[in-house]
């Protein structure tokens, strides 16, 4: 890590090393190449034979990961394209490939496909996540489902519950989270080989007119991509509606998780119920005595 730039403290801090690989510029550029790949295969087993070949596409496969960043970058200065300067040092490692590389495509086709491919992982990812904390939850509410304390609301002293109940109310949010993710997930679709505006025209002039090998085009990539479907329609982009489904369902989990951080912030102060503190930890730089909720902070952060 460079001392002398600035550091995004979302990423250091708040981030886990599978996320931050997730969203590299390896994976981007790899899954770009991926998504030519597929295309290409694509066209070949829909009969372009006579414009793509199995020596071009072994060519293709072999140099996924044999990237050089440096020629990209220099040639999008030159150019002031991203996706065109990839097509280009794609094509110098895959000589016999490069008059088809990104062959009827648009460069949304490589650009929503991975944006697409990103999400579904990173939410695959924050499922996983979501039922560690369920399982760690749900044992932490039987452990102490008879353990009774005082319950609170306006933050005034109330009735008594129990301190597996009390937090059987996070437990309930998360369960509630975890649906919403999966629903996103099942509902998730690749953007596929629509061409430059959603038409397909490319494909069908490709195709010479034949509308079912073009839809067949359109899912077979689909698949190849790792979806079971594709957006019925497209124009550049994908529809935007997802993204904000994404924001919508990852708001969720951010509210649950300032719901239970602010609540053990309060019960912390009450010496009710508070957040591991370890050996060497320090509370305060000059409070010795003092527990400050690092974790509940960072949560609400």
């Amino acid at each position: 890590m460079s001392r002398e730039i600035y550091q995004e403290p979302l990423v250091s801090r708040y981030t886990s090393r599978e996320m931050q690989e997730l969203f590299s510029e390896k994976t981007k550029f790899t899954t770009w190449r991926r998504c030519w790949v597929a295309l290409a295969e694509a066209q070949f087993e829909l009969g372009l034979t006579s414009i793509v070949s199995e020596e071009m596409l072994v060519e293709m496969r072999e140099n996924v990961d044999n990237i050089d960043y440096d020629v990209a970058a220099a040639k999008e200065k030159e150019i002031r394209h991203d996706v065109m300067a990839h097509v280009h040092e794609f094509g110098l490692k895959c000589p016999k490939a490069a008059g088809i590389i990104h062959l009827g495509a648009t460069s949304q086709y490589v650009v929503c496909n991975t944006d697409l491919i990103v999400q579904k992982k990173a939410m695959g990812l924050i499922r996983g996540a979501i039922l560690q904390v369920i399982k760690n939850l749900s044992a932490f509410c039987d452990k102490h489902k008879a353990l009774p304390t005082l319950g609170f609301t306006h933050y005034q002293p109330a009735q008594p519950t129990t301190v597996g109940k009390r937090n059987t109310l996070y437990l309930q949010d998360l369960i509630m989270d975890l649906e919403y993710v999966e629903h996103f997930l099942s509902t998730i679709k690749a953007r596929g080989a629509k061409g430059t505006v959603g038409t397909q025209a490319t494909f069908l002039e490709l195709f010479k007119g034949d509308h079912a090998k073009v839809r067949e085009l359109d899912q077979l990539v689909a698949k190849k991509l790792g979806f079971d479907d594709t957006f019925a329609v497209t124009g550049q982009t994908y529809t935007r509606k997802l993204d904000m489904k994404l924001a919508e369902t990852l708001a969720g989990v951010g509210a649950t998780a300032h719901k239970f951080a602010v609540d053990l912030r309060l019960l912390s102060n009450l010496k009710v119920q508070e957040e591991p503190f370890e050996a060497k930890q320090t509370g305060s730089s000059a409070m010795a005595y003092k527990r400050n909720p690092m974790r509940s902070e960072r949560l609400t952060g």
